[in-house]
């Protein structure tokens, strides 16, 4: 005691966290070196930080990233794999509005094409390393592989419609079957 504080002295984890004390209950043999005035060895005191990187969310957090992850995967590589020959997917998409037209603008298709196969890539490998983080920190995932969808997608469609605009005549073709 001080002498101007009335109250004793605290004792050894008495303002110890929740988790520091669950981390001292789990190692007793720390606790018991702590109590005898010993420093525990230097592998011990390092158990609290390995413990927490294999922190767990829960089960169904866990298992809808897993799902989104996954499905992500099929749908990059088969989009990947559909843009690599751009010039028959824009003529696809064309048959898909209902559209007989034939897409000429075979070197920048191929190319932006490849830059947006590119974009899938590398955006998929981001949000998949960013959601491994937050799944092994314990983090609720699932809502990443969302958000990297939807901006990968934003990005990659920027690349397919600058490709489509470079063939006027194919754009001239979409745009009347839209506007009829």
């Amino acid at each position: 005691m001080s002498d101007g504080d009335a109250r004793p002295r605290p004792q050894f984890g008495e303002y110890a966290t929740p988790e520091e004390q669950r981390a001292r209950i789990q190692r007793p043999q720390v606790t018991e070196a702590l109590e005898a005035g010993v420093a525990p060895p230097p592998e011990q005191a390092a158990a609290p930080s390995a413990a927490s990187t294999r922190a767990r969310g829960p089960l169904a957090d866990r298992v809808a990233t897993f799902v989104l992850l996954v499905y992500g995967l099929v749908s990059v590589i088969s989009t990947i794999v559909q843009l690599l020959d751009f010039p028959g997917y824009a003529e696809r998409a064309a048959q898909l509005l209902g559209v007989d037209a034939t897409y000429t603008a075979l070197s920048a298709g191929y190319a932006w094409g490849a830059v947006a196969s590119v974009v899938y890539g590398v955006g998929y490998l981001i949000t998949a390393w960013l959601t491994w983080r937050r799944l092994r920190r314990g983090r609720i995932s699932f809502w990443v592989p969302l958000v990297g969808f939807v901006g990968t997608t934003l990005v990659a469609g920027i690349c397919i419609t600058i490709a489509l605009t470079a063939d006027p005549a194919f754009m001239s073709a979409l745009t009347g079957a839209v506007t009829n």
